[in-house]
């Protein structure tokens, strides 16, 4: 007869705790039919993403490609962010196919800038839901690739759109826009506060004074500042365009990159790490509404975007190792945190 040994009771770690959230049924019964269906709209985005991507690229690809690609690409995120966060398809689905072919029909502004507006929303905040939780440091960098890519391709979208706005009321509403739209379906995904530890709390609201500081530091320069601190910066902008050819955005590399790198890992353990995701949102929009200007240079923006995704995978994964570092001798001693699992990638989230 074998006794038991005394000791403390640990919870079995090997086996991922079941997804929170409610699913819906699948849209479609047939697996073969949802299959091509889901083919479909991925050959519709690389397709639309080709397409859109002539505006910037000169492949001496005929003019009247750009706003029908970027039409199809607006459709493309669409769909993706609908099915991914369980909307209902033949609302807004319809209503994009609805402003895009207004849009390319009319050719009037107004509604071509809603158009390039609503292509940076969508491929912003599905930058962002479409990544899935992140335990290793190559599922990070998995889930960072998935992001940047997403967000490339709002950017081409929004640059065929040619709108003609004004940059920065443009680039301020579509951040509102984006951001509220994330907290809305982090709010549907019944993500609360009360599952964060002390370490993932601190994550959360350094993440969110970083990021209020950031933009009433900024609009303070612009407003207030002293001309000696706007010639620095002028200066020190116009060495960076000179000697490597881009700027980096602190509101990338500071917030937005960093936080989906943390967000991801969290959401392996707590779906309150969809709270720090939300802050990714803020990189991700700005890279889709970096090419609305006419006059910004795709080798520039290609640039920036470069140097502000290599800081920000950097400061993320620094933050990570700090916060999420193996527990010392006591704490392995109590009860660890399970694995979460999340749907499939191409599942809804609920």
């Amino acid at each position: 007869m074998t006794i038991a040994q005394p000791g403390r009771r640990r919870l079995d770690t090997s086996v991922p705790t079941p997804y929170e959230v409610a699913t819906r049924e699948p849209r479609v019964a047939s697996r073969r039919w949802s299959r091509l269906l889901i083919l479909a709209t991925f050959v519709l985005w690389v397709l639309s993403t080709a397409g859109a991507a002539t505006s910037i690229a000169d492949v001496n690809a005929p003019s009247w490609l750009w706003r029908p690609s970027a039409a199809a690409l607006l459709v493309a995120f669409s769909l993706i962010l609908t099915h991914r966060v369980g909307g209902y398809m033949r609302i807004w689905v319809s209503l994009a196919i609805v402003l895009a072919a207004l849009a390319v029909v009319t050719e009037v502004n107004g509604l071509l800038a809603a158009a390039a507006g609503a292509t940076a929303v969508l491929s912003a905040v599905t930058s962002v839901v479409f990544t899935r939780p992140a335990d290793s440091l190559l599922e990070v960098l998995r889930e960072y690739v998935v992001m940047l890519s997403l967000a490339l391709s709002g950017a081409a979208g929004v640059a065929a759109w040619n709108a003609t706005v004004e940059v920065r009321p443009f680039g301020l509403m579509v951040m509102a826009v984006s951001v509220t739209l994330a907290v809305a379906i982090v709010w549907r995904l019944g993500s609360g506060l009360h599952g964060l530890g002390r370490n993932q709390l601190k994550i959360l609201i350094v993440v969110a004074v970083l990021a209020v500081g950031l933009f009433y530091y900024g609009s303070f320069v612009r407003t207030a500042g002293s001309p000696a601190l706007k010639n620095l910066l002028d200066d020190t902008i116009v060495w960076l365009r000179q000697n490597i050819g881009g700027v980096p955005r602190p509101y990338e590399f500071l917030i937005g990159f960093p936080a989906l790198v943390v967000g991801t890992s969290m959401r392996s353990r707590y779906r309150e790490g969809w709270w720090v995701c939300v802050f990714a949102v803020v990189g991700t929009v700005i890279v889709a509404n970096s090419l609305i200007d006419p006059r910004a240079y795709p080798s520039y923006f290609a640039l920036s975007t470069l140097y502000s995704a290599i800081i920000g995978l950097v400061l993320g994964l620094v933050v990570r190792a700090v916060f999420f570092r193996p527990r010392g001798g006591r704490a392995a001693r109590a009860v660890q945190q399970s694995r979460r699992s999340e749907p499939k990638r191409l599942a809804p989230l609920r």
